[in-house]
């Protein structure tokens, strides 16, 4: 059974580790993370495209490589003047295309702003059944506005909240509760000045590592796909294999205690000399005496507490009581298998132990199974002692 037993903790172990260790894999694989900038690292192919209202606005564009910097100015020449620039997202031929930004959340970026201002960051996507296909004017853009300062700071935007001008639903007809919007087709990502940029004032920004944030839980549905199938797949392996195991170490077991059982042992006496004899002898007939112990033997058969021990350890390998222990419980593992009908209880009174607890523990400790395991093996094992 200790084999069995290593095997066991062996691939328990293993299965720990590699649930562990798949866990943590797929846990870390579903944090989605794809930058923009820099350019150079961005994940998706975009275009800078700096722009302002027909007014007197201007936006000066001063570097898209390593960071988005520009400068621009506001002036109040029409009634909704602005100055943005925006992202504008390509293929790989360089043409206009909708990328599919539904798998993330957030966008993250640092910033600074000289002097203080409130922006705008939008995405700019074509609506179903509204939006012309290249005519920009016709498509979404929810927006949410931030605030950025000649400190610089990290800047977070819930990409699933940003909200879509009142303007834009009367504009096409569309019932202001119809909020949502899908994230699954972007044309660009803009950043823009708002009502509360500062008028006629040259103002600069500098954005520097952009990155796209979100989650896919798909990797961790696999995980627990690999839980629910390795883990009953293990427990199916142990509790088909641990009867085979107990059964076959039990069958072993009572093959080499067999020459110990009482009924039998009488005829091997013969051939020990007269001591050895003597106490095989004794024991053999007296082991079901409850009140049985070494001083009883010495008393009975005239040797010696040491001389009966060391005759014991050298004939059999046992001390008096683990030899006597081994006689009772060899006899109960008979009598279970052939008296179906007897309880344990009776069974162990009969070899001599009064405390059937006792009794049960010391036949699991011997066999590895219950006295009741035990007789259920017998009863589903082709009989392998002879008797």
């Amino acid at each position: 059974m200790q084999s069995f037993y290593n095997k066991a903790i062996a691939g328990l172990l293993g299965l720990v580790v590699a649930s562990v260790l798949i866990g943590y894999v797929c846990l870390h694989l579903t944090y989605l993370r794809l930058p923009l900038l820099p350019a150079a690292e961005s994940g998706l192919q975009w275009q800078s495209e700096p722009g302002a209202d027909n007014g007197q606005s201007t936006v000066k564009l001063l570097d898209d490589a390593a960071t988005l910097s520009y400068e621009f100015t506001v002036v109040k020449a029409v009634e909704y003047p602005y100055s943005r620039v925006e992202l504008a997202f390509r293929d790989r031929a360089g043409r206009p295309a909708l990328v599919d930004l539904s798998r993330y959340s957030t966008v993250s970026f640092d910033i600074k702003c000289a002097p203080s201002n409130t922006l705008q960051f939008g995405l700019l996507m074509p609506e179903d059944h509204v939006s012309t296909p290249g005519d920009y004017t016709t498509y979404r853009l929810p927006y949410a506005y931030f605030i950025c300062n000649e400190r610089g700071d990290r800047v977070e935007i819930d990409l699933a909240r940003l909200r879509t001008d009142q303007w834009w639903f009367y504009a096409f007809k569309m019932n202001l509760a119809q909020q949502d919007y899908r994230r699954n087709k972007i044309a660009k990502i803009s950043i823009s000045s708002t009502f509360q940029s500062p008028y006629r004032v040259l103002s600069k920004v500098r954005i520097k590592d952009m990155v796209l944030l979100g989650r896919d839980m798909h990797y961790m549905y696999l995980f627990g796909g690999f839980l629910i199938i390795a883990w009953p797949a293990y427990g199916l392996w142990f509790f088909r294999r641990y009867p085979r195991v107990l059964r076959a170490e039990v069958k072993d077991k009572m093959r080499r205690d067999i020459p110990l059982v009482a009924y039998q042992q009488l005829s091997r006496d013969l051939h020990k000399d007269r001591e050895q004899s003597t106490i095989l002898r004794f024991m053999a007939t007296e082991y079901v005496n409850p009140e049985l112990d070494v001083e009883t033997m010495v008393n009975e058969v005239g040797l010696s507490r040491n001389k009966i021990n060391e005759i014991l350890k050298a004939e059999l390998g046992f001390t008096f009581s683990t030899y006597l222990n081994k006689l009772r419980l060899t006899e109960a593992a008979r009598l279970l298998g052939e008296k179906e009908d007897t309880s344990v209880a009776e069974i162990a009174y009969a070899v001599g132990y009064r405390n059937v607890s006792y009794f049960n523990k010391l036949f699991k400790e011997e066999y590895g199974c219950t006295p009741k395991t035990f007789r259920k093996l017998r009863d589903n094992a082709p009989d392998s002692t002879g008797s």
